[in-house]
């Protein structure tokens, strides 16, 4: 990681107890178009995703991305600029009458903190002036950063930004790196403590549905409760909020989580949906299982990869639901290449259960929630220390390492971590010898053994002499 001054990039860092699972709070950079929102973001995420480009409004949409900072995860989310001419070239949406204050608002409401961006360059306007009045009644912790100090003079402009009465300002370089660091410590300082004890099993099991809009994700909710728990639409994006439903279910307590849909990026039209993708996002945080819902008669595209990647990313296990399978014709649905397509195409979480239902005329419902209990068990899954390691040492002998630089891995120990995401922690004499294709090969023999389908299995490794317990580290 970079430390203050420093403009390198940060990269992600492992912690070395294995707890790199799910990320905790919720980090929104706001401000008006053009300041450098998306390129802080790029660099907090140390991913190129967000669309850099000096005309303004170009972030339409949200976009997330998790951080890391002292070994902390967290997720940030990438907002559009604040400015009521960005959006009001939709005059049929009525969402978009309340402009500027209605999407502040909704960030403000979303976040644990929020990341004021200002551009120190053009001082502060009448627009910066409008959010962080906003700002200053939303109840959130704000961090105001005058963003594209790239001189040394650079801090000849802080006092004017002491005006828009939100404490000291950190003067940073999205661009460079400049003083990110600081940044990430002031994150850290407000945001709200993370829970690093193990996981304690929860009396209910909690389950997420989501997908891309209009895929039928409520339609499998009511399918579920046996009511109209959720509304019902033909129109894409009609829910709004996550919505919570618990049932009874022969394994036990169930909470039901129905979600907005996730468009894809460069669609997003208006306000409300601008601040759907958090929603859905707090509830991926706060699941044990995700239900993947696609359209089987639109075929697995690019977004449903991308959603279930979300689910992912924070640790959760995932099932896919190839929805509106009565709508293929009999030849399709008895062609076993179709199943294996969708399978293929979420090869990323080996293992990944693939069901066919059809939400409306309720086929195969009643075996998603079983399904997802099969899932969240073998996320649970705790391999015996002895039955790991003797595992693992098979393994190896079967395939010993390749030598690499007259050197070979060598793997002492291994056990796996207190953590929500099944993870294994591999005792090494040298972390840089693992190769991610052996890496690959010792996860293929753990699933061979002890399955966690639908699953990601992760590996890290820790050099040879280091104590259990992990230490906070940034990279200078």
């Amino acid at each position: 990681m970079m430390s203050r001054g420093s403009a390198v990039r940060p990269r992600h860092k492992r912690r070395e107890d294995g707890s790199l699972g799910a990320p905790s709070g919720l980090v929104a950079i706001v401000g008006r178009p053009n300041v450098g929102k998306s390129t802080l973001f790029n660099r907090l995420t140390c991913e190129r995703r967000a669309i850099v480009d000096e005309m303004a409004g170009l972030t339409r949409d949200r976009l997330y991305g998790v951080a890391e900072w002292a070994g902390r995860r967290f997720t940030v989310v990438d907002t559009a600029g604040l400015d009521p001419g960005l959006v009001s070239d939709n005059p049929g949406i009525a969402e978009l009458s309340a402009g500027t204050q209605q999407q502040a608002r909704q960030a403000i409401a979303e976040a644990d903190v929020c990341v004021f961006m200002v551009d120190i360059r053009d001082g502060v306007t009448g627009l910066d002036s409008d959010i962080a009045e906003i700002l200053r009644g939303g109840g959130k912790p704000v961090i105001l950063a005058g963003n594209k100090a790239d001189s040394v003079n650079a801090s000849h402009y802080a006092h004017e930004l002491y005006r828009l009465g939100l404490g000291d300002p950190v003067l940073i370089s999205a661009l460079q790196g400049t003083d990110t660091g600081e940044l990430l410590d002031r994150v850290l300082d407000l945001l709200p403590a993370a829970d690093d004890s193990p996981e304690v099993q929860s009396e209910e099991m909690r389950i997420a549905i989501i997908g891309r809009t209009n895929v039928g994700k409520s339609s499998l909710l009511n399918a579920l409760v046996g009511e109209e728990r959720a509304l019902v639409s033909s129109v894409a994006g009609t829910t709004r909020d996550s919505v919570d439903t618990l049932i009874e279910h022969s394994s036990g307590l169930v909470r039901l989580i129905d979600t907005a849909g996730i468009r894809r990026r460069g669609v997003v039209d208006t306000a409300v949906e601008h601040y759907s993708l958090l929603r859905s996002l707090r509830a991926i945080e706060r699941c044990d299982v995700a239900v993947v819902v696609t359209d089987v008669a639109d075929g697995i595209v690019a977004q449903d990869r991308h959603i279930a990647g979300y689910a992912v990313d924070a640790g959760k296990g995932i099932v896919v639901v190839a929805n509106k399978w009565d709508l293929l014709d009999t030849e399709t649905r008895d062609n076993p290449v179709v199943l294996k397509a969708i399978q293929a195409a979420f090869s990323f979480v080996p293992g990944v259960p693939v069901m066919t239902l059809s939400a409306t005329e309720g086929r195969n419902v009643s075996k998603v929630v079983a399904m997802a209990a099969q899932v969240a068990m073998a996320r649970a899954t705790r391999i015996p220390i002895p039955a790991l390691n003797n595992l693992i040492r098979a393994a190896v002998a079967a395939h010993p390492p390749r030598i690499h630089k007259g050197k070979r891995l060598k793997i002492l120990y291994a056990t796996q971590a207190s953590t929500p995401v099944p993870t294994i922690v591999l005792f090494v004499n040298d972390p840089e010898f693992l190769h991610f294709a052996y890496a690959r090969y010792l996860e293929n023999r753990i699933r061979a053994v002890f399955g966690f389908p639908g699953v990601r299995l992760r590996l890290v490794t820790r050099k040879r002499g280091e104590g259990t317990k992990t230490q906070a580290s940034r990279r200078p």
